[in-house]
């Protein structure tokens, strides 16, 4: 007889692995597996198998590879695996010629795609990393590629995989933030990356583009991945548009908003917004993500309002210097009213106080 021998088998929530068992080949051959509370597993002799004594836990879950017995083959095929199938099982084989005992030890675990999250809750911004893993996973955190150990860290659940949410308070800041999360039986690793791109300052009914670009770095080519856009608000978010790589598939919401088919053939999701108006100010935020890597890229866009009268094609002028310099007035003193040339060059004055343009009567032209 054989000493028995043991092997570790590592196998993920939900799927299926084979505990592997092989054998000297010989005739009258008996299988017997059993789990580490002696359970009777499978049971095969005489030619067929015998489950009329196995454990309800494993009833069409587990079968033998009938076809390769006869080769030494007496690996247990399991399926559909629980945290609970962990454990050391025993596999016995006898023949005519001998008996074989070996022992496998099976770890399941879990690890479900993470997820990184950026939320704004009333003047508050947020970032959380969330994950359903078993074993419990490792979470750290970078600034500027400097770790950090300020987060808040909940986790959920006994029985099962743990639920971790990790949550950072970004608020103000323009750093970037960078989660990564492992789990070392699966030997998986997840990082999330979050960035602040410098705001937008635009006029109304001008069009604009929001910039999005995938990281070549970060994403392997042939690698699936999904892209959206929303705009994010004090407790909520809505999605304007998202891109399937598997696909190709585009979907926009808002038919202001429109991406460019060639330019996303070139890994370049911006996304552009015609016809702006005082309620397109705010945040918006890029997410590209796939099963290895999450990308957030937020951008905040302000509108400036002209005064009645004065219309957009006045700041689409072909001097874009003049254009940036009203634009950039309409948001900051800093700029001298006697900066802002207007085609035709009299009648237009900017007010801080209203923080617009407005046209001049002809009095005020002539008297100053």
């Amino acid at each position: 007889m054989s000493t028995p021998s043991e092997q570790t088998v590592i196998g993920r929530l939900d799927e299926d692995v084979i505990l592997p068992c092989s054998f000297e080949n010989g005739s009258e051959v008996v299988i017997h597996w059993k789990d580490k509370d002696t359970h009777n597993v499978y049971k095969y002799y005489k030619g067929s198998d015998h489950l009329e004594k196995q454990n309800p836990r494993y009833t069409n879950r587990t079968s033998l590879f009938h076809s390769e017995i006869h080769n030494g083959n007496a690996s247990l095929s399991f399926r559909r695996l629980s945290l609970l199938d962990e454990g050391i099982y025993t596999c016995y084989v006898g023949t005519a010629s001998g008996r074989t005992t070996k022992k496998v030890v099976l770890k399941v675990g879990a690890f479900v795609t993470p997820v990184m999250k950026y939320e704004k809750r009333n003047t508050d911004s947020f970032l959380t990393c969330s994950v359903l893993s078993s074993p419990r996973p490792n979470v750290t955190w970078q600034v500027d590629k400097a770790p950090i150990s300020e987060s808040n860290t909940e986790e959920t659940g006994s029985l099962g995989p743990l639920y971790i949410n990790s949550v950072v308070n970004i608020t103000g800041s323009n750093s970037s933030y960078e989660c990564a999360i492992e789990n070392s039986l699966l030997n998986q690793t997840w990082t999330g990356r979050w960035t602040m791109k410098d705001g937008l300052h635009k006029m109304q009914s001008e069009h604009m583009s929001l910039s999005c670009e995938l990281a070549s770095n970060f994403f392997l080519p042939n690698q699936d991945f999904i892209v959206t856009w929303s705009r994010v608000e004090s407790g909520t978010s809505s999605i304007l548009a998202y891109f399937l790589s598997s696909s190709q598939n585009m979907t926009v919401n808002e038919p202001r908003f429109s991406w460019n088919k060639e330019l996303i053939n070139q890994s370049d999701f911006s996304l552009t917004l015609k016809d702006l108006s005082i309620a397109d100010s705010g945040e918006y935020l890029c997410n590209i993500s796939s099963s290895k890597y999450t990308l957030l890229a937020v951008q905040t866009l302000h509108i400036g309002k002209l005064q009645s009268g004065v219309t957009s094609p006045l700041m689409r002028t072909s001097n874009t210097d003049n254009t940036e310099d009203m634009t950039k007035a309409l948001f900051t003193d800093s700029i001298p009213a006697s900066r802002l040339k207007v085609p035709g060059g009299q009648g237009f004055q900017f007010n801080l106080e209203k923080n617009c343009l407005i046209h001049l009567p002809s009095c005020c032209n002539q008297h100053g």
